[in-house]
């Protein structure tokens, strides 16, 4: 849970003009499921997480290699 609260940390840092043109991304999705996971821990489904292992994480990695390699 903690990885999810850092890249949603991490997140917050992007800047307005970078979350736009990559709007590809569901940067506001990140960011509220970091604040759910820091503030609501006892309350998150364990299903929905392995969900997002398994199909978000993936694809977040897809679309951050395709900003890095322009």
């Amino acid at each position: 849970m903690m990885d999810f609260i850092v890249i949603g940390e991490l997140v917050w840092k992007l800047s307005d003009e970078f979350l736009e043109k990559h709007n590809h991304v569901e940067w506001y999705k990140i960011r509220a499921f970091r604040n759910f996971a820091a503030h609501d821990y006892f309350g998150i489904n364990p299903k929905k997480v392995w969900e997002i292992i398994q199909i978000k994480i993936p694809e977040l990695k897809t679309n951050l290699q395709k900003i890095i390699n322009g």
